[in-house]
Parts: structure tokens; C-alpha cells; sequence
């Protein structure tokens, strides 16, 4: 089949399951099963695609049609100019969350220590890790499978800036942690993941959390490729979608040099409820910034010692 009408079967069949930008999904699909470019469909139509390759585009397609995202099917999705392994076990990194990144970059110095609370695919520590420099970052996470896909994204990202990349406390030395160049990932129940036991208490210049904000109704109302295919864990805020951070805010300055800072994302609608909380919990210095759509997106304020 040439490669021209097989981009116009895919996009009937998307835009026949309702897929919203069928035509932008088909032509994606195309380009993972084939190996091309954007360019092709307009300089080079007349293509013929091999018949293992046709059979598994149309496989793609069926998988899209039934609501399976994209990027699960292709395995990957850029974020700030990387591109990140992604699976079932973690959110698919989101463009409004790139906003997150870009607020704490005017304040991460070279050398500070970074943790990324939820940290999920890893998209936001690696990313922070990335675009700095002798910087010590840490990424705690309930979920195992989250946490490999996490170090498996580090390995490959940041093995050009020889970024160390290790999982737990295996040969952890309690004087020097976090450590410069090195990235870890840590198990556990966001700050239970940091229990050194009779170690020296850990301090970290910025906290960073895109946490689950979405309260538990109105999960039900979303599309079916992220309240069906993507965690639930991931999703799930609560009853008011502020469970997870009134949990953070209240663990977080225990782990925060005096200036240190503490940077959410946060749902729409969460800009108040979340800016109060650091408020109560002795944050100053309290911002909120909007996204690309000019909706509220994210929220930080500044620790002092009490």
C-alpha cells in the first residue's frame, strides 16, 4: 500500500472511534511503524510501505481506536527537549508540567541538591538534572515499576553529563548524601522513602512535587486514556484533590535548608487551597504562576526556620 493512502486509513479509523486529532495520531503512528519523518507524506506519497510494516501500523491503529494513548503504544514522550520512556506504571510527562520546570530553573544554582517528590517517570528530575550543573538530585516514589522506569530514563538521559544513576540506600554513606553528580531513586510513602534511620537527617535546597491532585469523583470523568490506562495511584488526590499536599507541606520543611524552596504543580481550580497551606506552614515568598492555556499551574514559596 503506498504510504499516502495508508495515513488516510488510519486516520478514518481514528476519527471513527472519536479520537481527537485522529489526522495528528495516524500521521505519528506512521512515522513510529516507518521510520520517517513529518516531510515524507508531502514529498514522498508515493511510497510504498512493506507489508510488515503496513500490518503493524494497522495494529497501532486498532490499539489508538480503543483508547490506548499514544505514547503507549510508541513508548515514549518528549519533555523538555528529551525524550522519556513511558509506560502504563507512569503518567505521560504533559507540556503544562514543563511550566514546573521552567519556575525552578531561575532558582537552582550549580551544586544545589534537588528532590522530586512522586517523581514518576522521572521527567522533572532529569530534566532539572539535565539543563544544571554538579547538582545531587533525588526521586522518591510509592510505586517500584514508576521507579524503574525513572532510572531507566536517567541511565540513558543523562549518561553524556556522567550523572552516577542508583536505586536505594545500597552503599549509602550518611556524610555524603545527596551527592553531587549523582541522581537516586528512593521506595516509599513520599517522605517515609527518606528514612535514614540513625543517619544524619537529609536537607535538600528545592522540593519539587507534581503529586496526585485530581479528586477521587471526578476521575471518573475523564478520558478513557488516562483514567483507565494511566495509574490510578498517579491520578488519585483525594476527596478534594489536596490529600497528598497537605501531606508534603507539613513533612517537607523538615527536609529544606533555611531558604530552601518547595514548588508544586496544581490542578486549575487549586491555587488558593495550596497557596494557604504554605502559608499555615510558615512558606513566604508565596507565587503562583499560569500555564500555556492561562490557567493556574504552579504554585512555591520560600522556607525560613521557625
Amino acid at each position: 500500500m503506498r504510504y499516502d493512502e495508508l495515513f488516510l486509513y488510519g486516520v478514518k479509523q481514528l476519527e471513527k472511534a472519536g479520537i481527537a486529532e485522529g489526522k495528528l495520531n495516524a500521521r505519528l503512528l506512521l512515522e513510529y511503524v516507518c521510520k520517517t519523518d513529518r516531510n515524507t507524506l508531502l514529498a514522498h506519497p508515493e511510497l510504498l510501505v512493506e507489508k510488515e510494516q503496513e500490518k503493524r501500523y494497522v495494529n497501532c491503529i486498532e490499539q489508538r481506536a480503543e483508547r490506548i494513548p499514544l505514547q503507549h503504544i510508541t513508548g515514549v514522550q518528549e519533555f523538555m527537549g528529551l525524550e522519556f520512556y513511558v509506560n502504563q506504571n507512569v503518567l505521560i510527562p504533559r507540556q503544562d508540567t514543563e511550566i514546573l520546570v521552567e519556575e525552578v530553573m531561575p532558582h537552582l544554582h550549580d551544586g544545589m541538591s534537588i528532590l522530586d517528590m512522586c517523581t514518576g517517570s522521572g521527567c522533572i528530575l532529569i530534566s532539572l538534572m539535565q539543563y544544571s550543573n554538579d547538582c545531587a538530585g533525588v526521586g522518591a516514589d510509592l510505586s517500584n515499576e514508576a521507579l524503574e522506569v525513572a532510572e531507566k530514563n536517567a541511565q540513558r538521559i543523562l549518561k553524556e553529563k556522567n550523572i552516577h544513576v542508583k536505586s536505594g540506600f545500597k552503599d549509602l554513606k550518611e556524610a555524603v548524601f545527596p551527592v553531587q553528580n549523582e541522581i537516586r531513586f528512593l521506595q516509599g510513602d513520599l517522605f517515609e522513602a527518606l528514612d535514614l534511620g540513625e543517619k544524619t537527617a537529609v536537607k535538600f535546597d528545592i522540593i519539587v512535587s507534581n503529586p496526585p491532585y485530581i479528586s477521587t469523583d471526578a476521575i471518573k470523568t475523564l478520558e478513557p486514556e488516562v483514567a483507565v490506562h494511566e495509574p490510578l495511584t498517579a491520578l488519585d488526590g483525594g476527596q478534594d484533590g489536596l490529600y497528598f499536599y497537605r501531606r508534603i507541606v507539613k513533612d517537607a520543611k523538615k527536609c529544606l535548608v533555611r531558604g530552601g524552596m518547595l514548588f508544586f504543580e496544581i490542578g486549575f481550580d487549586q491555587k488558593e487551597a495550596v497557596s494557604q497551606l504554605l502559608k499555615e506552614t510558615g512558606f513566604i515568598d508565596i507565587e503562583t504562576k499560569k500555564d500555556y492555556a492561562g490557567l493556574d499551574r504552579v504554585v512555591f514559596g520560600t522556607f525560613l526556620e521557625d
